[in-house]
């Protein structure tokens, strides 16, 4: 349990740390030229260069745009257009122009018809971020972009930057590798967990699988829609596209795996429904990625057909969940409770952010779904966390309670054992005792030395205390109530008061009593008489000066009679309140120990229980518990 304590609170650092990074801002400088204004050109040639671009000809083709507009539609039928913009006059050490959200697929940039970066992809990631260097030839030139895309949106959408490539490029990998390290972050809490599989019980193997996937997934998305992994490892483009695509196919059936193995299969088992749902969907698009390899027809469906699947299952998965969530919390499911509060931001964000999508007709970059994941995160950690330790705290209560069962069986086999042995031993015993007690009685009589007198009658007491000793193995061996009668217990007890108040006030003590009326047990009224006296009589004598004996009798609400008997006396500690009922186990110098098993079997017999509760120094109390008998 220490180690899960410990892995949680690393987890919840490393996660604190990330919100932190990403909730860093970035600054180019205040050395910076923002670009606000550019214009923009469709084109309609396969082959397209950049004089014919930049030529006279052209120059009533150009649409001009500011920061702030939405992209363009693009028109039916063409997959390709022209940005420019100028750059600004400056004096910079080491001018560089960063040009930020820039949507195509393939981009060729051209400073004074020269082209200086060129970038193509063999898969639909849009995405650029790019930081190029310029030279103090090159202010106030004119910057000639090449887009082209098979989706419906090309251009710009954020101000071209010009300042210190420094500076730039600082606020670049600023806002850039925060992604990068948010994914390799969920990445790296992953590998963490599927470790744990080592250490932990395969109890949690559904629940903490599939809050791997689930991590799993969230992170590759994250690490594919980085323009930062696109842009410095282009070669490994198209594999870092398709992890999306992976983590994406991953994502809502782990999730709904996580909460079955959590909440259980649902009302109208809708969680199973949905989720084996889910898997079969994600099995369809996996083997249709891979078809879409073979054939750019097929790419091209997969693509637009996925949109649509990814982005309905995650609006009515989380939709279901949220509602399902609810009803939980409605129930009071603590779990239910803090896994709502997580995954609340999370789903809300989500949604909003895949409806907006939508109605943008999907011209929007969705950026603050990332935010969402941190919290919802935490809480699936902290739910199988909790799951966790509630299951280990359940198998340690299990553990006692199967050593109680244990030591109870292990009991019992003794006490047949000896019962077995006592009943065989004890009528074998009694009748030579019983003939020399005779024999040592008329020898007694006959004898004139008071001395010998002396002896014969310590002889005879021995035996007496030695037919006593029988006469409770006989009893612990044959325990049935032969005769047996509805007892009023407040009427047995006083009866029993009576007897041991004299050996109460020998010990210095008191007896004191509190019984309620209408009290009625059925039982043999001498075995009951001999148990209680057995426990009370321990009781007065483990007194000490000032001491008392508590002894209250009631009705509990569930119609069981209680009989509560109360000590101050000396008290015991754990290990001797575990030997107490056992053979031959005593505190007193001349105990047997089976004066207390004979009361165990007693109240066995009359269908009760007993229980003891000690404490060194302070005392014990006894719980006697029968049925309560109808008068």
């Amino acid at each position: 349990m220490k180690a899960i304590h410990r892995f949680l609170t690393l987890l919840v650092l490393v996660l604190l740390t990330a919100t932190l990074g990403l909730a860093t801002t970035s600054h180019a400088g205040s050395n910076t030229t923002a670009i606000s204004n550019w214009q923009m050109m469709w084109e309609e040639e396969l082959a397209p260069s950049i004089e014919n671009a930049a030529s006279k000809s052209k120059a009533g083709q150009w649409q001009s745009f500011a920061f702030g507009d939405s992209l363009p539609a693009k028109p039916m039928g063409i997959q390709s257009a022209w940005l420019r913009f100028q750059l600004p006059e400056y004096d910079l050490a080491r001018p560089a122009v960063l040009i930020s959200k820039l949507t195509a697929k393939d981009v060729m940039i051209y400073i004074g018809q020269k082209l200086v970066y060129e970038s193509h992809r063999n898969y639909p990631f849009n995405k650029n971020e790019i930081l190029l260097s310029l030279s103090e030839a090159e202010s106030n030139a004119m910057v000639y972009i090449y887009l082209q895309t098979d989706s419906d949106w090309l251009g710009l959408k954020k101000q071209p930057l010009v300042g210190e490539e420094q500076a730039l490029s600082k606020a670049y990998m600023k806002k850039e590798i925060y992604d990068v390290i948010l994914g390799a972050v969920l990445l790296f809490v992953a590998l963490a967990l599927f470790l744990c599989f080592i250490f932990l019980n395969k109890t949690y193997l559904a629940g903490l699988s599939s809050l791997c996937i689930v991590i799993l997934s969230i992170g590759l998305m994250i690490l594919s829609l980085s323009t930062f992994l696109h842009t410095m490892y282009s070669e490994y483009g198209r594999v870092i596209y398709y992890m999306f695509e992976i983590g994406s196919n991953l994502l809502m059936p782990s999730l709904f795996f996580f909460f079955e193995s959590i909440f259980g299969k649902g009302p109208w088992r809708i969680i199973t429904r949905f989720r084996k749902l889910q898997v079969v969907v994600s099995a369809i698009s996996v083997i249709w990625l891979f078809l879409s390899f073979t054939s750019s027809e097929i790419g091209a469906l997969y693509t637009s057909a996925t949109i649509v699947t990814f982005g309905g299952t995650v609006i009515i998965g989380n939709g279901l969940l949220l509602v399902l969530l609810f009803r939980f919390c409605l129930q009071k499911n603590k779990e239910a409770l803090i896994i709502t509060t997580g995954f609340g931001v999370f789903a809300a964000i989500g949604v909003a952010e895949i409806i907006w999508y939508f109605m943008t007709d999907m011209n929007y970059e969705m950026l603050y779904w990332k935010w969402g994941i941190l919290s919802f995160i935490v809480s699936l950690v902290f739910i199988l966390a909790r799951r966790i330790i509630q299951n280990y705290d359940q198998v340690v209560k299990y553990s006692k309670q199967l050593e109680v069962f244990n030591n109870e069986l292990q009991r019992s086999e003794k006490m047949e054992i000896i019962s077995q042995l006592a009943a065989s031993v004890a009528h074998e015993v009694r009748n030579p005792l019983q003939v020399t007690r005779g024999f040592l009685q008329i020898l007694g009589e006959s004898t004139v030395s008071e001395k010998e007198k002396g002896f014969m009658g310590l002889a005879i007491e021995e035996l007496d205390r030695a037919s006593e000793i029988i006469t409770d193995f006989l009893m612990f061996a044959k325990p049935q109530l032969e005769q047996t009668a509805v007892l009023d217990v407040a009427e047995e007890i006083e009866k029993i008061e009576a007897i041991l108040v004299p050996l109460a006030n020998m010990q210095g003590g008191v007896i004191e009593v509190d019984l309620a009326s209408d009290l009625y047990v059925q039982g043999n009224s001498s075995k009951f008489k001999q148990a209680l006296i057995n426990i009370i009589k321990n009781s007065i004598e483990a007194l000490n000066k000032d001491g008392i004996v508590k002894i209250s009798a009631y009705i509990k609400d569930t119609g069981t009679v209680v009989i509560c008997i109360k000590d101050n006396g000396e008290g015991m500690n754990e290990n001797e309140l575990k030997k107490l009922g056992e053979p031959y186990y005593s505190k007193k110098t001349k105990g047997t120990g089976l004066g207390l098993m004979v009361t165990f079997r007693i109240i066995e017999v009359m269908k009760g229980t007993i229980v003891f509760t000690s404490k060194k120094g302070i005392g014990t109390e006894t719980l006697i518990q029968f049925p309560l008998a109808e008068k």
